[in-house]
């Protein structure tokens, strides 16, 4: 069982993976939908704060060592910028939505690269963030075990 939480945990902290794949994988590997819920919550915040406050140091750095890490740099910054509408218009809760919405291009991961993109401070978007995790987690665990599975 500590295995599985341990990989469960670590899974919810990947890019793309996030709690979408952790919670079913942590509920298959034996753990209870409210534990596998949130371990992968816990999980997909623990890399978010370095994520928001040094994705800019990070991605300058990246544009000097090659062509295809400035590419992928450009990249990057093109998706957070598709998404920064949302986040311009409604502010905290368009952070909060764009993370809460479990599809792909969605998730804290993004809602971090678009914090960071946009300067925003890390006491005012982690809130946003994490707000969007829970939900994105009720909505994960709902579809996939239904709404009785949390209580």
């Amino acid at each position: 069982m500590f295995k599985a939480a341990i990989i469960t945990f670590l899974m919810a902290m990947v890019p793309v993976v996030e709690l979408r794949g952790a919670i079913p994988y942590g509920v298959i590997a034996g753990l209870s939908v409210p534990a596998a819920f949130i371990i992968s919550v816990i999980g997909n915040l623990v890399p978010i704060p370095f994520a928001v406050v040094f994705t800019r140091k990070i991605f300058e750095w990246l544009r000097t060592i090659n062509k295809f890490f400035d590419n992928l740099v450009k990249k990057f910054e093109a998706k957070a910028d598709k998404n920064k509408d949302v986040v311009l218009r409604y502010e905290f809760w368009g952070l909060v939505l764009l993370v809460a919405i479990p599809l792909p291009g969605t998730g804290a991961w993004t809602g971090a690269l678009v914090a960071a993109m946009m300067d925003m401070r890390l006491k005012r978007a982690m809130p946003a963030i994490t707000l969007g995790v829970i939900i994105a987690g009720i909505v994960v665990t709902t579809i996939t075990y239904g709404a009785g599975a949390l209580f």
